[in-house]
């Protein structure tokens, strides 16, 4: 593939925003943890003590960099390469949390991040060029096709469901009910960062966006679903290992960001098959090494309670299920 000065552009920057957000995540648990032994009330079960406690802000800084870092990327760079560079910051926190919070990697593990960064690099290899977009009302139209509107309406629906049924009753014992609210969301925030970098790129270029409606529409919905984000994403750090919160956030909010990627700005249209088919394979490796490092922090979390022997009828999505609950 010939990688353009924008994809270049648009992957360092996606670079830089997975290690800021990486090293966030360990921040702010600190900062959860810290809060919740000087309240007693755990952000978990509705405390929110944290925004007193400085070394949670620190972690939100450290994230903003990130994200910010991220939001420039979306602007040069189609979401099909920027999005699964993600898996960086999972290798970042795993590290960081072996270190810091005492959260073992298992060799496994490594092996895990190993997958993570071939994947990632297939993926940029065959990543699609940036479509040239000339006005944020060329995204609109994007953005009202009859297939987007489909996803956009699945996905509130599917949010309120686990945010009013399933979060009540199994919130704190499954996992991924709050990542799934986290992901879901997040995959309709990228598609408005996209929209909003746009315009703003355009409009430093001397094209001015601002005065459009659809630009303003955009930035409401990144509040809403960033808001939204980051209430259940705290939600699922204080109550989840991290080692397992940022894997299967990763793979969750990846998979539905590609998936709205496709269907709004139509990446793969006018690539080839052999590209896209190394694109989902890369995608693949990447998934397997997130699981795999879910699933070996696991294990080392199961010898830790019930010595060397570990039942192997228990099925991934049990593990996936169990969350942090103690054996």
């Amino acid at each position: 593939m010939d990688f353009s000065e924008d994809n270049l552009k648009g992957f360092v920057l996606a670079l830089l925003s997975s290690g800021f957000i990486g090293a966030s995540f360990i921040i702010k648990k600190k900062g959860l943890k810290r809060a919740a032994a000087s309240s007693g009330v755990r952000a978990g079960v509705g405390g929110y003590s944290y925004l007193l406690e400085p070394l949670w802000w620190a972690g939100m800084t450290t994230m903003i960099v990130g994200e910010v870092a991220n939001f420039v990327a979306y602007a040069f760079a189609p979401a099909v390469l920027v999005t699964p560079l993600g898996a960086l910051s999972i290798i970042v926190s795993a590290v960081l949390a072996h270190f810091f919070l005492k959260e073992r990697l298992h060799k496994l593990g490594i092996l895990g991040c190993v997958m993570c960064i071939s994947g990632s690099v297939v993926i940029v290899v065959h990543a699609p060029q940036e479509r040239p977009i000339t006005s944020v009302q060329e995204i609109w139209s994007m953005a009202t096709q009859t297939a987007f509107l489909f996803y956009v309406v699945s996905v509130i629906i599917l949010v309120f469901i686990l945010a009013f049924h399933f979060a009540p009753q199994c919130g704190n014992t499954n996992v991924l009910v709050y990542t799934g609210i986290c992901s879901l969301m997040g995959s309709l925030s990228v598609m408005s960062v996209k929209a909003i970098g746009t315009s703003l790129k355009l409009t430093f270029e001397g094209n001015n966006q601002l005065i459009y409606p659809e630009t303003w529409f955009f930035l409401l919905v990144v509040v809403t679903c960033v808001i939204t984000q980051m209430n259940y994403l705290n939600k699922a750090l204080d109550t989840f290992n991290t080692a397992i919160v940022s894997p299967i956030y990763y793979v969750m909010f990846t998979t539905l960001t590609i998936l709205a990627s496709v269907i709004m700005f139509k990446d793969w249209d006018g690539q080839s098959v052999g590209s896209i088919i190394s694109e989902i394979c890369g995608f693949v490796v990447v998934l397997s090494g997130t699981i795999l490092l879910h699933v070996t922090k696991d294990f080392d979390r199961s010898s830790s309670f019930r010595g060397n022997y570990s039942p192997l009828s228990q099925s991934l999505s049990a593990r996936l299920c169990s969350g942090n609950a103690e054996y």
